[in-house]
């Protein structure tokens, strides 16, 4: 649904949506158990058999059908009559109540599960799909700058005459933008809302990025570069990146044509922000509403989009505070940023880790998932960050300059030609990743999946260095490398949050993505301070942390393919 632009900050009201809401006594017939239940099979109604002078078999056969169908339908009535008990207020007061042994539930913990139970209900619609594109925008723009950067770091040498090595430094800019405002925008968007914060995002990249483009020396570039800070949509961001360096790198002078890439990226970017902010009518979170004391705009927006979604809901000011606060008073509950900010960073503390190794099979997987993340952060960059600058020697080393700092490579459009064609052929890689999670085989699953895909990625990093040594050869590897690494991240990042249980799941998680920034953060200054012209020892250093990964991973005890996680 399209917004004006003069009416996005209006705060939402129940007033708005008042005809999606239903009794309470009506719910169980719009829940997500009612649309799961189990259905009679198609075509046969009750009743339907003998009525049409039968004979004995038939009368038999019959009264089988009638046995079945009678079955069918005191099932249905079971389900049916604990569903209505489950959406009563005693029903819902049990249900919030419930999972925490030995300490009470906060008022606000509570009211979030209800919103979260009245938000299953309403289930995946258009409202949800819409959210999909506009989060897509974003792991869209992350990997269209991630790579643009790598793009430019030939040009970069060239323009500004620095050492193909030290040029990398580029890169940890990059990264330390992103190690930084992965903590900034989390505990921002629970200060500023998190529609505020999910735009901003873009137009700040979109800003400073297309300010690099003027930047007049090599540090104003690095600086411009730490501000972009974003994350999705990688394997099409890539591609398009890859695309227009094609275009622009490689049919402009070398001042001129990273400085156009740039621009078009950023343009591309701005783009993005202006159809997320004025095109697509964005509702807060409720829960982040909820905790600012903004109870009936939570509401409302759970009303929304139920609406949106051509659903109903059951959720209401009222039920909230019947369910919740019994017959106590109503008290406006507001979390202070202080509060904010302290609860975000303990969620990293020592009583929040220590519930991950409460079993030697918990322990032992936690140590080994975080190891992953963290040789695959380092191994990753090591390799994609530099990869124009490897695919410009075509596979000759580093010239006849062989010392510590050559000089930059001559570009050729050979090179950024090679570099879209591999960023084509990592696509499908997550598609085939979507499939084989869910195969039984035993050589498939999550653990199996990721398991492959990472020892092929190390397989075929080292054949890189090993055989590479033509521009046909080194495509030939970087393509079955981004086929597989697209296939290794993708499950990785499925994978992670189902191993952990839910009450540590955000520790669990937030580690495990704190150790893969940290580690790309030191990928480029190895990288750039590496003995040698540094087109080989990076490579094998990479391989070298992607076999490790796949180690740790056959070593992972736990296969989660068809469990739900609690």
């Amino acid at each position: 649904m399209l917004s004006m632009p003069w009416t996005w900050r209006r705060s939402e009201t129940a007033l708005d949506y008042a005809s999606a809401v239903i009794p309470l006594d009506e719910a169980h017939q719009h829940s997500h158990s009612y649309r799961l239940r189990p259905r009679p099979e198609s075509g046969r109604r009750l009743g339907d058999e003998g009525l049409d002078g039968a004979n004995d078999d038939d009368v038999d056969d019959d009264d089988d059908g009638a046995d079945k169908d009678g079955n069918e339908g005191d099932t249905a009535m079971l389900v049916m009559t604990s569903a209505a008990a489950e959406y009563s207020i005693e029903g819902l007061r049990k249900e919030v109540r419930r999972g925490r042994r030995g300490e009470n539930w906060t008022a606000y913990e509570m009211k979030s599960k209800l919103i979260n139970k009245a938000i299953q209900d309403i289930g995946m619609g258009r409202y949800n799909w819409q959210l999909f594109v506009l989060c897509g925008f974003g792991w869209f723009a992350d990997n269209l700058w991630m790579q643009g950067v790598s793009l430019t770091l030939p040009s970069l040498s060239a323009e500004f005459e620095v050492s193909e090595k030290s040029v990398r430094y580029t890169t940890s800019s990059l990264f330390v933008g992103l190690c930084l405002g992965s903590f900034f925008w989390g505990i921002g968007s629970d200060i500023l809302g998190r529609r505020i914060a999910f735009n901003l995002t873009l137009l700040i990249t979109s800003v400073f990025g297309t300010a690099a483009a003027y930047a007049s020396s090599w540090a104003g570039v690095c600086l411009f570069s730490l501000l972009t800070l974003l994350s999705v949509w990688w394997p099409v961001g890539q591609l398009c990146s890859s695309l227009f360096a094609w275009f622009f790198i490689a049919n402009w002078p070398v001042d001129q044509g990273w400085r156009l890439f740039v621009k078009t990226i950023g343009i591309i970017t701005f783009v993005m922000f202006l159809v997320r902010f004025f095109l697509f009518h964005m509702f807060e979170s409720p829960k982040y509403l909820l905790s600012r004391g903004r109870q009936a705009e939570a509401v409302a927006v759970v009303q929304g989009i139920a609406l949106k979604n051509g659903r109903k809901t059951w959720l209401t000011e009222e039920v909230l505070d019947a369910v919740v606060e019994d017959t106590a008073p109503r008290v406006r509950t507001r979390l202070s940023t202080k509060n904010i900010i302290r609860n975000k960073l303990a969620s990293f503390s020592a009583e929040r880790i220590r519930p991950l190794f409460n079993s030697r099979k918990l322990g032992l997987t936690t140590a080994l998932i975080w190891f992953s993340w963290a040789t695959i952060g380092m191994g990753y960059p090591l390799f994609n960050a530099f990869l124009p600058q490897y695919l410009s020697h075509g596979g000759s080393g580093g010239g006849k300059n062989t010392g510590d700092n050559p000089p930059a490579s001559e570009i050729t459009g050979e090179t950024y030609r090679s570099y879209a064609i591999t960023s084509i052929a990592g696509v499908p890689g997550s598609l085939l990743a979507a499939h084989s999670v869910d195969m039984k085989s035993p050589f498939l699953g999550r653990r199996g999946t990721l398991a492959i895909s990472t020892l092929v990625s190390a397989v075929f990093l080292f054949l890189f260095v090993q055989l590479g040594q033509s521009p046909a050869s080194q495509l030939a590897f970087s393509c079955v490398e981004a086929f597989a690494q697209n296939i290794m991240y993708g499950v990785l990042y499925a994978f992670t949050p189902e191993i952990f249980p839910a009450p540590v799941r955000g520790a669990g998680t937030g580690v495990a993505s704190f150790l893969n920034r940290a580690t790309g953060l030191l990928a480029p200054i190895i990288a750039a301070t590496v003995p040698g012209d540094g087109t080989t020892a990076p490579v094998y250093l990479s391989a070298a942390l992607i076999l490790a990964a796949f180690l740790g991973i056959c070593m992972i005890p736990i296969e989660t393919r068809g469990r739900q996680r609690l």
